[in-house]
């Protein structure tokens, strides 16, 4: 059986949880509708290497294939709110906005730059779930004392309207103490916010590496062993000492 201690969670007092802006700001995109011309592997590699971003535009039964500039999507998407802005899409040649997040992107897989961009149209009034990345702030304790913060879970699900939507939740780690995690359980509340996945979902952790762990165990069973032996020789009577008494015993 094993003798390591079992992780302990940090008192709830004791954490501090902040999170990011909320994804209130609006961004207007200009984007244009794609023709049939635009449509196609080869026509939307011409239209990148012209700098525009193929995408999709979904609305509530209907979708619409679209493209944008890489210039203006990447100011879009850089800004305070990050990839949770609020975006007003406007079409070309149209004047009501599309309020719309971005949903899904893809990347280069060498250069890293967007190649294919998924927007959804969403109602401010309503509900929706999104993916907010955990980052951990502060310095723990327990690194000090030579242990390593873990960062087990880098994301988590929430719901809430579009402009509640944190960029991301700040996990400090100012009191994680070496064998301790911090959950989801111990996140404080977000006003309009609802956490989806497990409360038990570990965020991060604290443990000594392994060859310092086990060295420590080593040391400790080796102290233990010491103070058994010197009960012993501190409670039972030497040899010499019974032998000696029992001969003087005799004499008399």
């Amino acid at each position: 059986m094993s003798n390591a201690p079992r992780p302990r969670r940090v008192p709830e007092e004791s954490l501090r949880y902040h999170c990011a802006p909320m994804s209130s700001e609006r961004v207007t995109l200009q984007v244009s509708e794609r023709g049939a011309d635009q449509v196609g592997s080869r026509r939307v590699r011409r239209l990148r290497r012209g700098g525009l971003i193929p995408g999709v535009l979904y609305g509530k039964g209907h979708s619409r294939a679209i493209v944008v500039g890489e210039r203006e999507l990447r100011s879009a998407l850089t800004g305070p709110s990050g990839l949770h802005a609020i975006l007003d899409v406007v079409i070309e040649g149209q004047k009501t906005p599309h309020h719309a997040v971005l949903k899904q992107y893809q990347q280069h897989p060498i250069r890293g730059t967007l190649t294919h961009v998924d927007f959804h149209e969403v109602r401010l009034d309503q509900p929706i779930q999104a993916s907010v990345a955990v980052q951990l702030i502060g310095e723990s304790p327990g690194a000090k004392q030579g242990g390593v913060v873990q960062q087990v879970t880098r994301e988590i699900r929430v719901e809430g309207l579009p402009t509640a939507i944190p960029e991301h939740i700040e996990a400090d780690m100012s009191s994680l103490e070496v064998g301790a995690t911090v959950r989801i359980a111990d996140l404080e509340a977000i006003e309009g916010v609802a956490f989806l996945d497990d409360p038990e979902t570990v965020l991060a952790n604290c443990s000594m590496p392994r060859g310092i762990a086990e060295l420590e165990a080593e040391e400790a069973a080796e102290g233990e062993e010491g103070e058994e032996g010197a009960e012993g020789e501190d409670g039972e009577p030497s040899a010499e000492a019974s032998g000696g008494e029992g001969s003087e015993s005799g004499t008399e």
